[in-house]
């Protein structure tokens, strides 16, 4: 009984190692690998991290780091799935303004308001950053501000940060 199950089992590892798609499969942190050293490209061509990794691991993106994945193609969901949303974009283009008084760089607010202080706006929390704070700039949503115009939009300032002289 004992041989028959060794048996068993070495013919069912022989068969798993010898198929193509157990043998050439590559790990997610491969493929991920693979990405971040095409990054700019991939982006360029509109292919999502996501999506490379997808095709990366059915072996059908590119094996060679110096050339992309093709555009993933989306199958139809099935009938009994949910819809997704389309993605959103969390923020526009470079130049342009995210809302009224909101500059996507610093140097666009610091010319809307030449006179006042320029802050970090993080439009979530309704919080504003003076600059040389850590949060200055880096939380994930946000936007360069007047400081009077984001006490307008009512929001305050951090805590535990201080004014520039």
């Amino acid at each position: 009984m004992r041989s028959i199950l060794t048996l068993c089992s070495a013919l069912l590892l022989a068969a798993l190692a010898s198929s193509s798609t157990f043998a050439q499969q590559k790990t997610v942190k491969a493929c991920a690998d693979e990405w971040r050293a095409n990054k700019a490209e991939n982006q360029a061509k509109g292919i999502t991290e996501r999506a490379f990794i997808a095709e990366c691991r059915k072996g059908t993106a590119a094996a060679q780091p110096g050339a992309a994945a093709p555009p993933a193609t989306t199958a139809a969901p099935p009938a009994n799935a949910p819809a997704r949303p389309a993605p959103v974009a969390r923020t526009p283009a470079p130049g342009q303004p995210l809302g009224a008084n909101q500059f996507t760089s610093e140097a666009q607010a610091k010319a809307h308001c030449p006179a006042g202080t320029v802050v970090w706006a993080n439009l979530k929390s309704k919080v504003y950053h003076f600059s040389g704070g850590r949060t200055y700039g880096h939380t994930k949503s946000g936007a360069y501000m007047c400081e009077q115009d984001a006490q307008s939009a009512g929001m305050r300032a951090a805590k535990n940060e201080k004014r520039p002289s």
